[in-house]
């Protein structure tokens, strides 16, 4: 059996315990509690501090990493987009730097499997390079389970996205 992984990265524009950036960082709890309990959840990364905001590669502070694992493409759709976590997404021009690029990738785990960040990191480089594939895709160039003959229909998160337009 198959799940989804999900990375997706953001810069800071001030270093966390700016207050400029303390309402992100005062709804992480929240949010990360939403998607415990979301439906089709899995497992996300996080730190003994219960998020992943101090998990990020040496040397850049200010990159912040999110990555998880979820049931289906739709499970995941729908808490990014149609939760309280698009309260969030609205606001994030105030706190992050907006993308120059890719900044989400999606791909196929087996179940149980919960990716490294560095494997997540070199998806969303794939990405980057090579446009979306088997390897690494988007909602919108979706590919199905290894194992699964059928095509995936493209999900459109252009209605719910907001933040960066």
């Amino acid at each position: 059996m198959w799940n989804l992984a999900q990375i997706n990265v953001a810069r800071a524009l001030y270093p966390l315990d700016d207050p400029r950036i303390a309402e992100f960082v005062d709804r992480l709890d929240a949010v990360n509690a939403l998607a415990d309990a979301a439906p089709g959840f899995a497992w996300r990364l996080q730190s003994e501090g219960g998020n992943a905001t101090d998990i990020g590669p040496p040397g850049d502070p200010n990159l912040i990493i999110n990555m998880s694992v979820w049931q289906t493409p739709e499970a995941l759709f729908d808490f990014v987009y149609k939760t309280g976590h698009r309260e969030v997404m609205a606001k994030r021009r105030q706190w992050f730097e907006p993308p120059e690029e890719a900044y989400q990738a999606l791909w196929w785990v087996r179940s149980g499997d919960w990716p490294t960040v560095e494997k997540g990191l070199a998806r969303l480089a794939y990405l980057r390079r090579h446009g979306p594939t088997r390897l690494a895709f988007t909602f919108k160039q979706q590919f199905p389970p290894p194992d699964a003959a059928q095509t995936a229909d493209p999900m459109h998160p252009e209605p719910y996205c907001v933040g960066w337009q």
